[in-house]
Formats: C-alpha cells, structure tokens, sequence
C-alpha cells in the first residue's frame, strides 16, 4: 500500500515545477502515514499473530512486536511529517478568532510586510519537492527491516533505508555543511555495509542458509549441519554483521561521525536520522540475538555489545560534558542511551526484553519531542534580535535556527511553556523520578543485577550521574541566565500577534502530557508492555 501511493507521488514529482508543492506532498504523505497506521492496527489481532506468521517463503516474517513497532514508525513519521505539512507560524486576528467569522469571513492574505516576512520565513525543506518523498523510502525501508527473517531481505532493507538517509542529508543543496555531512555519511556508511554484506557472505558459504529460522534450529537444536560440525567461525561472521549495524546506530565505538553529521544537517533531517534507524535497527538486532545466542561455540558474538556498551556509557557521558553546540550535545546523549540499549540486549531475558522494549519506545518519543521543541524553539526566536555576535554569524540558519546552548538563555523569560515542555524531556533524559525516563533506566539496571552484571550497573549508575552535569547546565541557562535576545517596543507588538502553528503544538503537548502523566499511572502503563514480551 505504502509503495504504490510512493510511486504514484513519484510520477507526480516528474510533472510539477511549483516549488511550495512539497507542502501538498507532506500532507498527501499524512494521509498515507495514517492510512498505513490504521491498516496495522485492525490487522493486529489476526489469529496467530502472537507466534508469527512467515511471508514470501520465510523472506519477512510478522509478529506482534514487528507489528507494534510498525504502528510506532508511523505514528512518528507522521509526527515529524506535521512539521513540513503546515506554515510554522499563524497570525492571531481577532476577525477569525470565533467559529462564525471563521466560517462566513473571507481570508484575507497578510498585507503588513514584517508580519508576512516572520510568518513565512521557514526552512528549506519546505520547498524541496523530494523532500517526502525521501521521507517514505525511509520508513518503507524501516518497516522491511524490522520484519525480515532473511539475511539478503535485511540487507536489501537496511539499505533503501540508508540510501533515503544519504539523500535526504545532502538534499540541501544551498548548505555546504549538510552536503558535506550527506557526502561524509554516504561513504562512512557504504564502509558499514560493506562489513554487513561480507559477514552475510561468509555465513551463506559455510552455513548454505540465510534463514534466521536456519540460525535457531542449527544453534539450539542439533548444532550439526548434514552430519558435520559447524565451523567455529560462524560467530566471527555475526559480529562482522554486528559492527556494521552498530555503526549505523551510531554505538560507540563507531560513534565518531554522528556528533558532525547531527550538527552539520538541518535539524527536521537529524530529528529523523536519529529516531527511525535506530528502532528498525534495533529491532532487528533483538531478533538476531534471540535466534543466535547460543552457548554452543567457544566465542559468543554477544558479548561484544557488552564491549559496546560500556564505551558508548562513557562516551556519551563524558565527551558530552565538552559540547557548546547543541545537536552535538543530543548527539552524544543519543549515544548514552544507545549503551543502555545494548546493555538490555545481551542480557536477553524476559526483564531485559521487557525493559529493552520500554526503553527504546520511551526515548524515540522523548527524542522526537527534544527535537520538535529545538525546531519550534528556533522558529519562535527567529524574529528576535540576538545581542550576541557569534549567533548572528552563524551559519544556515534558516534550516537550523537553534545551534548554540547560548542560544537557550533566558528562554523562560520569553516563552515559559516551551522553556518547560524542554526542561521536563531533558529531566526524563536524565533519569530523574518520577518521569518515564527514569522507569526506562530503572528496568535496564534492574535486569542487569538480576543477571549479576554489577559492575555494568554501576558504570551505568555514574555515567547516568555524569551526564546529569551537561543536562542540568541546560536547564540553567533556560531558567537562570540572561537572555542573549533583545526586541524593541515595534517588535514586541508584532510578535504579540504571532504564535506556533497548531501542528507544532500540538505534537509538543502531547509528548509532554505522555511524559509527565506517565508517573501517575505506572503500573497501568507498564503493563501495556507485558504482551510484548518474545
């Protein structure tokens, strides 16, 4: 369904030459998201969905998890689709503001040249026309990924998704830094690939299967294939799949390219490099590890993630304490949290999928909500006057507003709800009681000492302290400092006339509601997770 409204936007794309189409685009694309969503849930309680159902002779396979997971890329791609399918910003008028001269008024376009100019001031992705269509290869890409079964499908589906990612960081034709940042994630990234097809390779030439079926019954059944021992390589070859996939979720440490390539490409583009690929991908790598971690050879690929987490733990909590430059700082937070995901993914028990599960659902909303609130953040200052000459040079600012820390200053003093909605997802960032954020860690630290990994836990427990530094240095410039912006008395009526799309907050309340309502029934909302569990 997905693929024909794609081809069908496709062939329209050949046809159109006005640019503002992308508009029309994202909101045909919300339509499809929601179609698709719709779709996935009522095909949710098909008979056996529970124990999984193979398609195209065992190429994908579905169940409930892939199922749940699909409905949530959806809903997020739909998210972040609202960014680009409506205006950022609307003027308040008093002759539309009740229902009768809203209906039986005629619309009168902005005459006053400042008001229209701040209104429709907007970033570049909203005259791109390929913009969206980008956007759908990506999540077709997530959504194979997630369900196949099959190395050479997961291969094919990792990289329509990469290939969408590529294009759509180095779409921006008029920034050199994210033509920069696409050109250097292309060929990192293609590096990365080439470590997922070589592994792929050799287990097809010693193993004659690709199947992840093949991979369980082979492990944990007989560990015999037509009478012969396996080679002891065959973990070797896992990890060599392993270090491919943890380089594109940006694990440490193969975390090196995402604090330049999240800082250098607009921000709508980082906020879906750092959320759709990491749940395809980890999604995966919990279905790769169930129907692989055996005890059967003398080398176990899993505990490489072990390795893994522990340096992104550090990492991502110790460079952070350096960072100036905001995506750079979600960059490396990004990078925190993708230890403790690795942490809940070697453990692999029924605690540790529980939490691993919570965990990556609960960050992908909080992520997307720290990104949606830095694009709205910049879009409600950017008719304001910095009194600070390193804001004012800073360079492709209109399709990243927000890049500085400083620039966060005094935010509270400006727009109290937004300097809010921001403090209560860096808290759940942090762990701090009683908000999601802090369940999510709760449970992976949990799993890990039940297992007797104390000293991960530990690790855990101090890099989740450290990092509390950098967030709450944050929450000091937004409620604490002066502001790095000035307006005059003009500027200031002007302004009191314009506010954030609907679109824009909308998302934002929700995501802050399901953050803070969270603490009030936890039990409820944990148990929702229970059917999730493999």
């Amino acid at each position: 369904m997905i693929l024909t409204f794609l081809f069908l936007l496709l062939f329209s794309n050949g046809l159109t030459v006005r640019p503002d189409t992308s508009i029309l685009y994202s909101r045909i694309s919300i339509l499809i998201v929601f179609y698709g969503f719709i779709s996935t849930l009522t095909s949710f309680y098909i008979t056996l969905l529970d124990k999984g159902i193979s398609l195209y002779g065992g190429l994908f396979s579905v169940t409930s998890v892939t199922h749940t997971f699909q409905m949530i890329i959806l809903l997020i791609c739909g998210l972040i689709l609202l960014l680009t399918g409506f205006y950022p910003r609307k003027l308040l008028s008093n002759d539309y503001m009740s229902f009768n001269k809203l209906v039986f008024t005629k619309l009168q376009f902005v005459k006053n040249i400042a008001v229209s100019n701040i209104i429709l001031k907007k970033g570049e992705q909203y005259t791109i026309i390929e913009y969206t269509l980008m956007l759908l290869f990506i999540m077709t890409g997530s959504i194979l990924l997630i369900s196949s079964s099959d190395l050479v499908s997961i291969f094919l589906a990792i990289e329509l998704q990469s290939y969408g990612l590529y294009l759509l960081c180095a779409m921006y034709r008029n920034s050199e830094s994210a033509t920069s940042a696409g050109l250097t994630y292309f060929l990192l990234g293609g590096l990365s690939s080439c470590f997922i097809l070589l592994g792929i390779a050799l287990i097809y030439a010693n193993l004659g299967v690709t199947s992840l079926d093949s991979f369980y019954v082979i492990n944990n059944l007989a560990g015999i294939l037509n009478g012969q021992e396996i080679t002891t390589y065959i973990p070797y070859c896992l990890l060599l799949i392993s270090i491919g996939f943890l380089f594109k979720i940006s694990a440490a440490p193969f975390h090196f390219w995402s604090p330049d390539v999240y800082d250098a490409i607009p921000t709508v583009v980082t906020t879906f490099v750092a959320i759709i690929a990491k749940i395809s991908i980890f999604i995966f790598l919990l279905e790769l590890v169930y129907n692989t971690n055996n005890n059967i050879f003398e080398f176990n690929w899993t505990n490489s993630l072990i390795l893994s987490s522990i340096l992104s733990l550090i990492i991502g909590s110790v460079l952070g304490l350096t960072q100036y430059r905001i995506k750079r700082l979600y960059a490396y937070s990004t990078i925190s949290h993708v230890g403790f995901l690795l942490l809940a993914l070697c453990i692999n028990n029924i605690e540790s999928i529980q939490a691993f599960i919570f965990y990556l659902i609960q960050y992908s909303f909080s992520n997307l909500g720290a990104f949606i609130i830095l694009i709205s953040i910049g879009y409600a200052l950017m008719s304001n006057i910095s009194k600070n000459e390193q804001i004012k040079n800073l360079k492709d600012r209109n399709n990243s507003p927000i890049q500085l820390i400083s620039q966060l200053k005094g935010l509270f003093s400006i727009n109290p709800l937004l300097a809010i909605s921001l403090s209560i997802v860096i808290f759940s960032f942090l762990g701090a009681p009683p908000l999601m954020g802090f369940f999510g860690k709760q449970m992976v630290l949990g799993a890990s000492l039940d297992k007797g990994y104390v000293f991960m836990t530990l690790v855990g427990i101090l890099t989740s302290v450290i990092s509390g530094v950098y967030y709450l240095a944050i929450n000091k410039n937004i409620f604490f400092d002066e502001s790095v912006y000035s307006t005059d008395k003009e500027e200031i009526e002007t302004k009191s006339l314009i506010s954030l799309s609907s679109s824009i907050t909308i998302i934002i309340s929700i995501i802050t509601i399901l953050i803070t309502t969270f603490m009030f029934i936890p039990s409820i909302n944990l148990y929702l997770f229970n059917f999730l569990m493999i």
